[in-house]
């Protein structure tokens, strides 16, 4: 079984990740051969591990970063059992040969698409998520059919001794295995051929990841984030609007790929929107969120430091403070906050903000915020909050970014029939579903030809003017 451990010293850790890997490059071709019976067995088997330590997982994060339990629950144990379960169900047809037409000029041959297992692969996975953002590619890359090696984050070593448990007990060590560490341990893994890496973290370091597949010529899925902006015009449900975004952002303290990074308002809407996230900010985590159990910390003092930070300079520069600004670096407890009148130059409109803050800007004219968009990288989600359709499609059709979700936000993580991923600096490639199924296979054209004649055969050398013309009418007509 799986009894991989966190190894002090990095060249005794680099001699196990090699030999793992070895292994692992040497029984790819039999992982890969498994049929959608074995494969949805392990997939069930997953499922039942997850259930068994259900109480481990919530008390490993609440170890790490003190989140409540029903959080823990909807946002990391729910998605996941989610695409198992979607994945057992629909895996038989995934794997499916897919037949495509093929062109008259072909006539007498017959065309499919067979999905492979790329091999080896890579999951480099986040401590925000560390449970849901490990194991839901880990589900796509089993079912289709790969030998995995798993880097969790050093940031959330509780969670990550619980999901090696449930891997110990589920795959044996040449299928799947987990390698705890630092960034040495990255690089020690990112130095090998793998077939594809999928990792989700900052475009910062989506980027060392990506030149480091690409000198192996390894395909990447590379779930990144940015600042996803969120716009509510004046025809928008404000009590909605306040109670959706309340939980979106400040869920799990605001450490949230997709959470909205900032508000644009309608200038008359502004003081009825402020005082109703106040009252919904109040209503979910109370007067007191320092000792409220449904509210996360942040992960630790760096990133508690780089908040506070973000927050002085935004005050410093003009923006009003309308809720929060309580810290506790003992906790690396931030009060969820609210700031209004936020400066565009200021740094917290310049870096993902990541943490429970909220900056508002006011507008006038729906094209000045669609401009404004579009002048930075694209988001990896865009939310709008209008009953207007004619101007959520407007904005929709002139603006770019990886998801979009209209009068909600976060939701759309948790349709598995929806592509998942960001477009350039927000990421590149999918997830989710068939979605991450096909990004772990490579889609293998097949072409048969079944008659003993093919038009080609017509159309080969020596060259003469009846062939010119023959080629000619293909040319224009078929």
């Amino acid at each position: 079984m799986n009894q991989m451990v966190l190894l002090p010293d990095i060249e005794q850790q680099k001699e196990a990740i090699h030999k793992t890997f070895t292994n692992q490059k040497q029984h790819q071709a039999i992982v890969g051969k498994t049929n959608a019976r074995e494969r949805i067995k392990k997939l069930q088997a997953l499922h039942d591990a997850i259930l068994k330590y259900k109480i481990d997982i919530r008390k490993a994060m609440y170890e790490d970063f003190r989140k409540p339990g029903p959080e823990v629950d909807l946002t990391e144990i729910l998605p996941v059992t989610n695409e198992l379960k979607h994945a057992k169900r629909n895996l038989r047809y995934w794997m499916r040969d897919k037949k495509v037409s093929t062109p008259l000029a072909l006539l007498g041959s017959s065309s499919y698409i067979k999905y492979q297992p790329k091999g080896v692969v890579l999951i480099i996975s986040p401590w925000n998520y560390p449970f849901n953002l490990t194991f839901y590619p880990l589900v796509s890359a089993v079912a289709a059919g790969n030998c995995v090696i798993i880097k969790p984050s050093e940031h959330t070593p509780y969670s990550s001794k619980v999901m090696m448990k449930i891997v110990s007990e589920v795959f044996s060590e040449n299928e799947v295995s987990i390698f705890e560490g630092g960034i040495p341990t990255s690089s020690a893994l990112l130095q090998l051929p793998f077939n594809h890496v999928f990792f989700t973290g900052s475009p910062e370091v989506g980027k060392v990841v990506m030149r480091a597949a690409a000198k192996n010529l390894g395909s990447v899925t590379l779930e990144l984030g940015g600042k996803s902006p969120t716009i509510i015009d004046e025809t928008a449900d404000l009590n909605l609007a306040a109670q959706r975004l309340s939980w979106g952002k400040f869920s799990n303290s605001g450490q949230v790929c997709i959470a909205p990074d900032y508000v644009f308002v309608h200038k008359s809407k502004k003081e009825e929107f402020i005082k109703l996230l106040k009252k919904k900010i109040k209503q979910f985590y109370s007067e007191a969120p320092q000792s409220s159990k449904d509210y996360a910390h942040i992960i630790n003092e760096k990133h508690f430091n780089r908040t506070v930070h973000l927050i002085d300079d935004a005050i410093e520069m003009g923006a009003k403070l309308e809720i929060g600004g309580n810290f506790d670096i003992k906790t690396n407890f931030i009060h969820p906050t609210v700031l209004s009148d936020v400066n565009l130059d200021s740094k917290i409109m310049k870096f993902e903000i990541f943490a429970p803050v909220l900056p508002i800007i006011t507008y006038s004219t729906i094209e000045e915020v669609i401009d404004y968009i579009n002048t930075k990288e694209k988001a990896l989600a865009l939310y709008v909050f209008s009953k207007n359709k004619k101007r959520i499609n407007k904005i929709i059709n002139s603006t770019r970014a990886g998801t979009t979700c209209v009068n909600h936000n976060l939701i759309h993580f948790f349709n598995l029939n929806l592509p998942f991923g960001g477009d350039n600096h927000s990421g590149i490639g999918r997830s989710h579903g068939f979605f991450g199924f096909e990004s772990f296979s490579h889609s293998r054209a097949i072409l048969k030809q079944w008659s003993p004649i093919s038009a080609i055969e017509f159309l080969l050398p020596p060259y003469n003017d009846l062939k010119q013309k023959i080629i000619d009418l293909t040319i224009k007509w078929l």
